[in-house]
């Protein structure tokens, strides 16, 4: 089968030709790619900075936001059948370590991170588990909804989380209205009666931003806390989510927030630099946020098949890979990319 490979760090990956996954387990799920989302965590893959984390084996098959059809099951698996539609949670838990049983298997002690730390699915088929599989209506496209297995997953996680602070009345501002941060704008829409604020420093992403139901939206041209502030009567708002968080969007998120708020960091490549006495005096939470649970991607798949929350798009075939990861690099990529194999 084709699969995009990479071999080294630092360079880019390249097509090739390998083997089909093959069942070896009870519980194993091939699944036939129907979209494969490409996320700004590919560029960071290819920049080696997972490699200590995850201890990246190259070469690799990357991708980690996959849907698709069942292909093949194991032995044991009851909950999907082959030909089934599916999205792909990112992480393969085991579903017996605490993490697991407490309903935060995100936290899996066992996972894998098809992607990360093993083989993805920028490819024609993946090898998963059935714990990952979540069953969408056979009408559904895959590659209408691969993005949503993590940047949706992750930008609902972050809104769920902050959900009891977000009552009638409050303010929450959303930093970067990209791949993520449109998302996140649709779940905050769906799931509160938060004014919502966009910042972006592009006027394309912004009219975007106010089509999803964003209440304000500010351009990001170094006014961009004063702007915030002017809107929130001086004080800053109950939560920021940063969908950035780095070239300087981590400290505009720290002092959009308000006294006793919560700065919710959901981007990464940043470094957040804040005196202590800036935390302890103002009671400011800094909450970092990371996927979600296989229960988060469910609830995100029932507002998005009821239309609550979709995906802006823009797919590629898979041999044109090196092609989307540049358009997403040099920020030509409104919403996001998916290969289509």
């Amino acid at each position: 089968m084709k699969a995009v490979r990479l071999h080294e760090f630092h360079s880019q990956p390249v097509i090739d030709e390998v083997p089909e996954p093959k069942i070896s387990g009870p519980l194993d799920v091939i699944v036939k790619i129907g979209g494969a989302g490409v996320c700004r965590t590919d560029l960071h893959i290819i920049e080696g900075q997972w490699d200590a984390a995850m201890g990246t084996p190259l070469p690799y098959i990357i991708g980690h936001e996959n849907a698709g059809w069942v292909h093949e099951i194991g032995s044991a698996v009851t909950n999907v059948a082959v030909g089934d539609t599916v999205i792909l949670h990112p992480t393969p838990t085991c579903g017996l370590c605490r993490a697991c049983r407490a309903g935060d298997d995100m936290h899996c002690e066992n996972s894998s991170f098809p992607g990360l730390s093993c083989d993805g699915g920028m490819a024609e088929y993946l090898l998963t588990s059935a714990r990952a599989c979540v069953k969408l209506d056979p009408a559904t496209r895959p590659q209408d909804v691969a993005a949503l297995a993590d940047a949706g997953i992750t930008a609902y996680h972050a809104v769920r989380k902050a959900l009891p602070l977000l009552y009638p009345g409050t303010t929450c501002v959303l930093i970067g209205a990209g791949g993520l941060g449109h998302i996140g704008i649709q779940c905050l829409a769906a799931l509160t009666a938060t004014t919502i604020v966009v910042v972006d420093r592009n006027p394309e992403a912004l009219k975007l931003a106010e089509q999803l139901g964003a209440h304000h939206t500010v351009v990001a041209d170094g006014g961009q806390v004063d702007a915030v502030k002017d809107l929130t009567n001086g004080a800053g708002a109950e939560v920021v989510l940063d969908f950035v968080a780095e070239q300087g969007a981590e400290q505009d998120g720290f002092a959009m927030t308000r006294p006793a708020g919560s700065y919710y960091v959901i981007g990464y490549g940043g470094t957040v630099h804040i005196p202590t006495l800036d935390i302890i005096s103002t009671e400011r939470n800094i909450v970092g946020n990371i996927v979600g649970t296989y229960n988060e991607l469910a609830e995100l798949m029932s507002l998005a098949q009821a239309g609550r929350v979709t995906l802006h798009t823009r797919t590629y075939p898979l041999d044109n890979a090196q092609e989307a990861l540049a358009d997403l690099d040099a920020g030509r990529v409104r919403g996001r990319a998916i290969l289509v194999p």
